[in-house]
């Protein structure tokens, strides 16, 4: 990696990502201890071997001593894979309420009627209910699920008493008209109270609870800009007057001849410098900010940031009256996709379901087998019954992913650089058979529960895998976009048949297809399929080293 490239990120701790395979959970290795770097202006990789029962250190960005943070940048950075998007978390608000005004609702009809709901009058019931569904209604006309980041609890609150105002005037309306008994009346009237109350209260928890995921940063969209111009000023402007958006930082070809910043926030270096820039894993999208009309000087950055697994797009020239309709959540201004995976909310939730379901039971059904391997591989050889080996999880972030040690344990590892091939002599006897069946694979299930990987996603990787003496992600220019979804404990490939190393060019290109084409059908009944065809596959190959 150049070494501009390296020093255009002094703002990061150095990582472990290059450390050896860390055993856990047994007689622990002798290796040298971390050591601290001199200076934090470097990167150095320091070797480890994590003690006994203890966690692979996670090491996080650290400030800079010349502040090179910028205005926007949250005080911790929080990978993509850990962040929540704000429509999710709007639904589950919206089905919160919509749960407590219902319970609210049909207690105060049960309280009304002495026969219960199911027994009472339809017009006794009804109006209770239908006053439900227009605050329902309109709490979402009010935009009362907005929580705009400068949005203050009392703004917010009003949003909530709009919504009942409008459904207290339609339903003082609805009765009037229909003339209906005062006893009905009154009873309404006590309940929209206690709904208002109710509501209040909700709102309020979660106006509460939106800041604290803004503040932890688990609730901000992340964005780089690539481009120092004036367009990349007024983004930053319009991020800085909303703060619904973190601009971490920009990117531009002409470093060292444009300016050191933008509005504030730091440029990190060239374009070329974001494909393995160690702030990318905590990115959600690279904006590009380049004029419209400078067609050549956009194919070209568009070519250099292919390689990348975010999702990259265009800003639009919009002048000062630009839509405000389509960047709500990036400082009021469109932007036009180029490349990347966009994310769907609703198909990756039903992934995270699956995940955890079908995880949940497999850990249960799997618990007495794990124990006897556990066993098995404590008597077979010395060393730890576990391992734990860093590898590039969802938008390239580094993640530690768990196996059965299946090989000799050595106080320093190869670094995951060397593939495992079919007669290694490094493999232990019990290490053979399970590496045959897969059966090293299933502490990773751990990993699944935990959200760092799927149950079936593109296998996992080393940062540092080679394929004879060239790093595999240099032979193939879309490598990273098989990064562009969580790893899996199986996947399209395996069953295809592209198990085990990758030592040829082409085996790799092979792989990295089939992994873009599982990324581009994947849905649940092709997670399913892969499943139900994972077992069948394993069984009758033998020959793949593993």
């Amino acid at each position: 990696m150049p070494t501009a490239a390296l020093n255009s990120r002094r703002d990061f701790v150095a990582d472990a990502e290059d450390a050896p395979a860390t055993p856990v959970f047994g007689r622990a290795g002798t290796g040298p201890q971390p050591t601290q770097p001199d200076a934090p202006t470097a990167f150095e990789i320091p070797a480890f071997e994590a003690p006994l029962g203890t966690e692979v250190p996670k090491f996080e960005p650290a400030r800079d001593h010349n502040d090179r943070r910028g205005p926007l940048r949250p005080k911790a950075l929080v990978s993509t894979r850990s962040r929540l998007r704000g429509e999710a978390v709007a639904r589950m608000f919206r089905a919160a309420d919509i749960a407590a005004l219902t319970g609210l609702t049909w207690a105060a009809c049960d309280l009304t009627n002495p026969l219960g709901v199911w027994m009472s009058p339809v017009g006794a019931v009804v109006p209770f209910f239908a006053g439900a569904l227009m605050l329902i209604l309109g709490l979402g006309s009010t935009r009362a699920y907005g929580f705009r980041a400068r949005e203050g609890l009392l703004h917010h609150l009003m949003t909530v008493t709009g919504a009942f105002a409008m459904t207290g005037a339609a339903l003082a309306a609805i009765l009037w008209t229909a003339h209906a008994p005062d006893a009905l009346a009154e009873s309404i009237t006590i309940w929209f109270s206690l709904g208002l109350v109710l509501s209040y209260a909700l709102h309020i928890g979660w106006w509460m609870a939106v800041r604290r995921l803004r503040l932890s940063g688990r609730l901000t969209p992340n964005i780089v800009i690539v481009g120092a111009t004036k367009n990349a000023e007024k983004m930053v402007k319009g991020a800085l007057e909303r703060r619904d958006v973190a601009v971490l930082g920009v990117f531009d070809d002409r470093k060292g001849r444009g300016p050191d910043q933008v509005a504030g926030v730091p440029v990190l270096g060239e374009v070329h410098e974001m494909i393995g820039h160690r702030i990318m894993p905590y990115v959600d999208r690279v904006v590009i900010t380049v004029t419209s009309t400078a067609q050549t000087r956009i194919r070209a950055i568009a070519a250099q940031l292919h390689a990348l697994p975010n999702e990259v797009t265009l800003l639009m020239d919009v002048g000062d009256s630009g839509s405000a309709s389509v960047m709500s959540r990036m400082a009021d201004m469109p932007l036009a996709q180029l490349a990347g995976n966009r994310q769907d909310p609703d198909r990756a939730a039903a992934k995270r379901a699956q995940d955890l379901v079908i995880g949940i039971i497999a850990l249960i059904l799997g618990a007495p087998i794990m124990a006897l391997i556990a066993l098995a591989v404590r008597l077979d050889s010395p060393g730890p019954i576990f391992f734990q080996q860093r590898r590039h999880g969802f938008n390239s972030e580094d993640i530690v992913v768990w196996k059965f040690r299946s090989m000799r344990h050595a106080p320093r590892e190869d670094r995951g650089s060397r593939q495992v091939s079919y007669d290694d002599d490094r493999i232990t006897a019990v290490g053979r058979f399970i590496r045959r069946t897969s059966l090293d694979e299933l502490p990773q299930i751990w990993n699944v529960l935990k959200g760092e990987m799927s149950l079936v996603g593109p296998r996992p990787h080393s940062p540092t895998m080679k394929t004879g003496a060239v790093e595999s992600s240099r032979l193939v220019a879309e490598y990273a976009h098989r990064n562009r979804m969580k790893p899996g404990m199986t996947g399209w490939a395996a069953i295809k048949g592209s198990r085990g190393p990758v030592d040829t060019p082409e085996s790799v290109r092979r792989r990295v297809a089939l992994d873009i084409e599982y990324i581009e059908r994947q849905s649940f009944w092709l997670d399913l399929y892969i499943m139900l065809m994972t077992l069948p596959c394993l069984v009758g190959d033998r020959q793949v080293a593993r």
